[in-house]
């Protein structure tokens, strides 16, 4: 589990391809204290396993699905990741409860600076909307933002500078490809209401009422 605060912004050594999977190398200092293989560590929201470190450094085995599932698939030598170790027991819970599985790639629709503060739209993968609900939460490429407005197909949050400096978001441009991942606890209550009423049976406050609700 993560909280979708990012500990600090690393940087993409080298990505190994593997046959259909590949050795991802990262730079970085503070995520990785006291860290030991087999611990987990959100690489842009994505949860991935470590599998060596070095000082300075870890590498983690990218699995097919997170190469194409995720902008894991994607990044270069040079890039910058934003980090997070996983929650011990006892960590401050922050953020939101993230799980680091991304289900999506979205798309920066709009980064506008407002002050030392930012407004961001992004345009989601389809059939995730669903999940999201004004003031609720919402992992974008691992960063824990509350969401400010909802569109059709796309989600607007207002960034505080905090987040704008600890990030990779300080330098997104529009077109940007990151990662998704909704709030689990909303997956959870759509996926439980849609198992309780048959398919094309619209689910109204009346049908609501009579489930128990």
């Amino acid at each position: 589990m993560f909280t979708g605060l990012i500990r600090e912004v690393g940087r993409v050594l080298s990505i190994d391809r593997k046959g259909t999977g590949a050795s991802l190398f990262v730079e970085c200092g503070a995520v990785i204290e006291d860290a030991k293989p087999g611990d987990s560590i959100a690489v842009d929201g994505a949860c991935v396993t470590v599998e060596s470190l070095d000082m300075g450094r870890f590498s983690a085995f990218l699995s097919s699905e997170t190469l194409t599932r995720t902008t894991l698939g994607h990044v270069k030598p040079g890039d910058e990741v934003n980090l997070e170790a996983a929650l011990r027991q006892g960590d401050r819970l922050g953020g939101h409860m993230v799980q680091g599985h991304v289900e999506g790639v979205g798309r920066v629709r709009v980064f506008k600076r407002t002050g030392r503060a930012a407004e961001l739209v992004v345009e989601m993968p389809p059939n995730l909307s669903q999940y999201v609900i004004p003031k609720g939460s919402i992992a974008l490429a691992g960063i824990s933002l509350t969401v400010a407005g909802l569109g059709e197909d796309t989600v607007k949050a207002a960034v505080i500078p905090a987040t704008l400096d600890g990030s990779t978001m300080r330098s997104w441009q529009p077109g940007k490809k990151i990662n998704v991942e909704t709030d689990m606890i909303g997956r959870y209550i759509v996926a439980y209401l849609k198992g309780l009423h048959p398919k094309g049976e619209a689910l109204s406050v009346d049908k609501l009422k009579e489930m128990g609700f």
